[in-house]
């Protein structure tokens, strides 16, 4: 009678927590395609009779390294960033120019862009690789703007090159870069063209959001590991300084030159179908029908055959020589004869989480909350640390108890714990498997056909986790029990109740204080392990 409308108490805060940290998300409409209107990827034009263009491996290539001091405006910091210069041998004068830019991570000029750098400059391109521009910056708090600037610098460098034409540099971006080019654009319309591989178009928070909550899906992952993504991408960051995931790049003027954009079929990153109308809506409105979309089969993000880690990995079948011939035909003026849209069948699994936005009340009560169960924990573990030197050094006194718990309050409570740490412990196991696994299908794996401790995980915290909370509901019980019995609850407590509880001559929990102080820090921090469970939906899904 004690015990179950405790329970009910308890389990409704903790089904409570989780419905008011719940971020909702439509992921209509689901399983969208775009039909190609030529399987035939390549590009051609309408070229004059007599006349020739350009083609992968027609000269020899030159390579060279020089250094750009680039300077990041906020903060005044100066990154020496090296360039890896590529020019065609005996082209002549009057070159085409393309500045790479760098997506995710911390791309140097060495390791980045070779083959694809190396194949427009046999084409004639005068090719400008460089380290990635981060000076003290991270992947969360990424300077676009500055780097923007950076890049625009080297885009001066190549107009200003003896053998380059001025009026016909341009831009090779992926991922994470086609969200600076558009700063790029904004701040230097005269960029001759670009070429988009795999452009992210929407917001960080909206392209990240769908990202991982697609893969989690591809994962194999519960139902439920999707509601962490969603309170993830729900977070406010501005509280943490960071003002990268509501940025909007997605503007006319950053579709307003030639665009080539390249997606492959295998692609987990990227919201191709979404991302295919919005480019197509934003040349539009800039009066630019200069827009060619292909889509590579077999291809990852990066549009690469096989799994990315693996150095040399080739590119999909006629990418490179599509993307020269584009450039070349576009260069010199002529008209376009095959598709705008061809290659494999662009396919999107969900909608892009448009309505994500920053929830303040959730991200302060998450942070509390964390911040919280960490402290308490510490302190357990400091008062359990304490009560085994204790016992240690009382093993010549075994009638002098170190801890003195009455009724089986201890045993309980070891039982309650151990219980509740390991079910946070597979919980993070679990999770940890979803990330390595969506990690490993952004880089171009494929993900098992059993996914194991990252399915069953879920229910079984969950299940776990409700026993626990009926456990402490009883053990609350026993100890109203055991006080009543004691005379404190009581309308008038007897006297002397309290002091004899307090010194343990009539103990509820534990003869002695360190007895009492362990199974209260235990008993808060252990709640406060249920309520993160509840902040993650851990009682909802």
């Amino acid at each position: 009678m004690v015990s179950l409308p405790i329970f009910l108490v308890l389990l409704g805060v903790l089904v409570a927590v989780s419905n008011l940290t719940a971020v909702e998300w439509d992921y209509e409409p689901t399983d969208r395609t775009v039909a190609t209107l030529d399987a035939d990827t390549a590009v051609t034009f309408d070229v004059p009779e007599g006349a020739t263009l350009a083609r992968r491996g027609q000269y020899e290539v030159s390579e060279r390294a020089i250094v750009v001091p680039v300077t990041r405006e906020a903060t005044g910091e100066v990154q020496d960033m090296r360039v890896v210069l590529r020019e065609p041998v005996g082209a002549g004068g009057g070159r085409p120019g393309v500045v790479f830019m760098h997506g995710a991570g911390h791309g140097t000029c060495y390791d980045s862009f070779g083959d694809v750098a190396y194949a427009m400059s046999s084409a004639g391109f005068v090719t400008a690789v460089t380290d990635k521009p981060t000076w003290s910056t991270t992947d969360v708090d990424r300077d676009y703007p500055a780097s923007a600037d950076a890049y625009d610098q080297v885009v001066g460098l190549l107009r200003g090159m003896e053998d380059v034409d001025p009026a016909q540099v341009g831009i090779y971006a992926t991922s994470e870069s086609t969200w600076i080019s558009s700063y790029l654009l904004r701040d230097d319309p005269d960029v001759a063209f670009q070429i988009l591989l795999s452009p992210m178009v929407y917001t960080p928070r909206e392209a990240l959001g769908f990202f991982v909550a697609q893969d989690f899906a591809l994962a194999g992952a519960h139902d439920g590991y999707q509601s962490i993504v969603r309170r993830v991408f729900g977070v406010d960051a501005e509280l943490f300084g960071l003002t990268n995931l509501d940025i909007r790049t997605l503007t006319p003027e950053a579709f307003a030159v030639p665009t080539f954009v390249a997606y492959g079929s295998k692609d987990v990153m990227t919201a191709q179908v979404d991302g295919l109308e919005q480019i197509l809506r934003m040349a539009r409105l800039a009066g630019n029908d200069d827009v060619t979309i292909r889509s590579y089969a077999m291809a990852n993000h990066v549009l690469r055959l096989g799994h990315d880690d693996v150095v040399g990995e080739p590119f999909a079948d006629r990418y490179l020589d599509d993307l020269v011939d584009w450039t070349v035909g576009t260069l010199a003026g002529l008209e376009q004869t095959s598709e705008r849209v061809a290659g494999d069948v662009i396919v999107q699994s969900i909608a892009v989480p448009t309505e994500l936005h920053a929830h303040r009340t959730m991200t302060v009560y998450g942070v509390v909350l964390h911040a919280a169960m960490l402290l308490l924990l510490l302190a357990t573990a400091v008062v359990a640390a304490v009560a085994l030197v204790r016992r240690l050094r009382r093993g010549l006194h075994p009638d002098r108890p170190t801890l003195g718990f009455r009724h089986g309050f201890g045993r309980v409570m070891l039982v309650l714990v151990t219980v509740t740490l390991l079910t946070l412990c597979m919980f993070a196991v679990g999770l940890g498997e979803v990330i390595m696994t969506v990690v490993d299908l952004a880089w171009g794996g494929a993900p098992d056909n059993d996914p194991g401790v990252m399915y069953w995980s879920w229910p079984v915290a969950q299940l776990v986790c409700t026993l626990v909370v009926w456990a402490w509901s009883c053990v609350l019980a026993r100890l109203i029990e055991v006080a009543s019995l004691r005379g404190i609850l009581a309308a008038h407590p007897r006297r002397g109740a309290v002091r004899e509880i307090v010194s343990g001559e009539q103990p509820v929990l534990a003869t002695t204080r360190l007895g009492r102080v362990l199974f209260w820090m235990s008993a808060a921090g252990m709640v406060s392990v249920l309520l993160v469970f509840a902040f993650w939906g851990l009682f909802v899904y």
